[in-house]
């Protein structure tokens, strides 16, 4: 986290964020309530509501918060070194190869172990 000043929450961005989740909620249940219509119309609606309340939401003191997280995470991403082509495929080699050589050990171990299992109990298959 960096040393950015935050502001406290207030009763308005309680009340903020309040009116965004009834928002929301009314989005949804007016998309069901108006089932009979095109889903398209509806559909377009919802996501109109959800658009709104979300704005409202990141009005509020945790909602800039939140933004401002999103964009540190970006900028991040944008950091990170992403391995090449060939590293890529190198890395997805030996982790086949890996496995196979890991599958051959416990199958020869489980092959031991039935034949040792066998001879205890005296069964021949």
């Amino acid at each position: 986290m960096n040393a950015r000043a935050e502001a406290a929450s207030t009763g308005l961005d309680t009340a903020k964020l309040a009116a965004a989740v009834l928002l929301l909620a009314g989005g949804i249940w007016a998309f069901y309530f108006f089932a009979p219509y095109s889903v398209l119309l509806r559909t377009l609606g919802l996501l109109v509501i959800a658009s709104g309340a979300a704005a409202l939401a990141l009005t509020s003191a945790q909602g800039r918060q939140l933004w401002r997280f999103a964009l540190d995470s970006r900028m991040e991403v944008r950091k990170v070194v992403w391995p090449t082509r060939q590293e890529t495929i190198q890395t997805t080699l030996i982790v086949i190869v890996m496995v196979f050589i890991l599958g051959l050990i416990l199958w020869l171990f489980d092959t031991i172990l039935r034949t040792i299992f066998n001879l205890l109990v005296g069964s021949g298959g």
